[in-house]
């Protein structure tokens, strides 16, 4: 067993074996983050939460202020419904990393999620005054918008993403999409897709989720380095 067979196989979605492999690479290796870093993504993905915790519980002891380590630790406790707990680990990452515009953009997501939708609208705000190219964060501040009813906000916040990417609808139909569909199709490799709402949240759907917002924006380099080569941008430690 070795570090690349096991990062191969969690790249191809064999996460149990993976597992296997992660577990006695640290039997033989104790106390190397990076190994415990992918078994808790490979956990995750399993949707073992409490034990995907004790890895990040670990990382963010031996390294307290490493916001992805932080972030990765607030999405296992949201995937835990321990949202309040959650909510302190994003709002401590982007404490530490305040001149990062991702780090507004997930806690916006996930207070989309929990039903925060007016805290959500600012941090997309905060994330887009940061990164003013950031065609995400002006997409899903458009989805969330368009959840409190504020119509011509969203379309604007919609028309403003479009522009980034170079869209050009073929329609010129004013109508909104239905909240849980994307704002309008983007033909780029960051295809912005809002889940359903009324889909149950899981540790599969929660990063299907991620993997299709978070997909192209400056400062996006993977979700809290779970999904490895998912986002572009600035490269987050241990990727």
């Amino acid at each position: 067993m070795n570090f690349e067979l096991g990062l191969n196989l969690y790249k191809e979605g064999k996460f149990e074996e993976a597992l296997a492999c992660f577990n006695q690479l640290i039997e033989q290796q104790k106390g190397k983050t990076e190994l415990h870093l992918y078994r808790g993504r490979i956990l995750s993905r399993l949707g073992k939460g409490d034990a995907a915790l004790e890895d990040f519980d670990f990382l963010v002891q031996m390294e307290p202020y490493n916001t992805d380590y932080i972030s990765d630790r607030g999405v296992v406790l949201h995937l835990l419904g321990r949202d309040q707990e959650a909510l302190t680990e994003f709002d401590r990452a982007a404490n530490l990393d305040p001149n990062n515009p991702y780090r507004y953009s997930s806690r916006a997501f996930f207070k989309d999620r929990i039903g925060d939708l007016a805290g959500a609208i600012e941090d997309y705000e905060k994330a887009i005054e940061l990164d003013p190219e950031d065609a995400v964060a002006y997409n899903n501040k458009g989805l969330v918008e368009e959840k409190m009813g504020y119509r011509e906000k969203a379309k604007k916040s919609f028309t403003k993403a479009d522009d980034l990417v170079g869209y050009k609808p073929e329609s010129k139909s004013s109508d909104l999409p239905p909240i849980g569909s994307p704002a309008k199709k983007i033909e780029t490799p960051a295809q912005l897709v809002q889940a359903s709402e009324n889909q149950k949240l899981n540790a599969g759907h929660f990063w299907k989720t991620f993997k299709s917002v978070f997909t192209d924006s400056q400062s996006q380099k993977e979700f809290f380095g779970f999904v490895k080569g998912l986002f572009s941008g600035k490269k987050p430690k241990n990727s």
